[in-house]
């Protein structure tokens, strides 16, 4: 089986003790028999090491920090959420807001731990939030980061959290979310009393000839106007191409143009890609069909 090693940070990858090379959010190929069940480590600076064996029972259920994404003839391996290897506990910042005692620390991961009439309540973030600065809108807490941010309610449940800019606050809360695809789509969302208001998708870039296909699909993922990419054949069938296409979570662009790999989530952790073909007439997708 061919096996493709990704991961979010820069680390040295060993197999059976031996070094392998440096992987990172690049492919690193090789072709291994699942049955030699060979263990795996995975090690960033500065974070402790992910380890594994590579076997049956592996590609089953994969570890917490492993995302596995069946390819043609193969498996991505994604390596995430590492954690420090320094076990000290930091305090980042410690505040008080509207009778809320907040205490952000870091102990391997990072944490918010919230104190008030509610009780305690210990809340894991994402690195991302490491520069967050808190404050109230209305009765839910906003963690702000540099280019992303988080809701919480008062007894420290997780609403929202999403990378984007804080665009007002007040009665009303905006903010813009990227969706970081080929189009530049982004969201602008209010939200007022724990509703969402409204929600106004725009584009930064038209599609190119190379990427035609792929905005297709990013637009159907997103709920975005797919009529612009269809023949006439299609343009009354729009509406219903998320269904055709089924639940789809993400969008892989492939080396050909007209060939795209859809995201299905199969369990937690584990997501099969699925390989769509368009035809293309004037310009316009006259046609899509899975290829198996």
């Amino acid at each position: 089986m061919q096996v493709i090693f990704l991961a979010e940070k820069q680390c040295a990858l060993t197999v059976n003790g031996a070094y392998f090379g440096m992987v990172d959010g690049f492919e690193r190929r090789a072709e291994v028999d699942i049955g030699d069940g060979l263990f795996c480590e995975l090690l960033p600076a500065g974070y402790s090491p992910v380890r594994f064996r590579l076997d049956e029972n592996f590609l089953l259920d994969p570890p917490p920090q492993i995302e596995l994404y069946f390819v043609r003839g193969g498996v991505a391996v994604y390596c995430r959420d590492f954690i420090a290897s320094d076990p000290s506990l930091t305090v980042l910042w410690r505040e008080r807001l509207d009778g809320t005692l907040l205490t952000l620390s870091r102990q391997g991961r990072l944490q918010l731990t919230l104190e008030n009439e509610t009780g305690l309540h210990i809340l894991p973030l994402p690195e991302e939030l490491a520069d967050c600065r808190p404050s109230f809108v209305e009765n839910e807490l906003l963690l702000e980061g540099e280019d992303c941010f988080a809701l919480l309610s008062r007894d420290g449940k997780l609403l929202l959290r999403s990378e984007g800019k804080i665009l007002s606050r007040g009665e009303v809360l905006k903010a813009e979310i990227p969706f970081f695809d080929s189009m530049g789509h982004t969201a602008v969302i209010e939200r007022k009393d724990g509703r969402l208001l409204s929600c106004t998708i725009r584009s930064r870039f038209a599609p190119t000839e190379r990427t035609f296909a792929l905005a297709l699909y990013e637009s159907v993922l997103i709920g975005a106007d797919a009529t612009p990419f269809l023949a006439d054949n299609l343009k009354e069938k729009a509406g219903s191409l998320r269904e055709f296409l089924g639940r789809y979570t993400a969008v892989v662009m492939t080396d050909e143009e007209t060939l795209t790999g859809l995201v299905y989530e199969r369990r937690p952790r584990v997501f099969d890609v699925r390989y769509f073909r368009v035809t293309l007439e004037n310009g316009l997708i006259s046609n899509i069909r899975e290829e198996i």
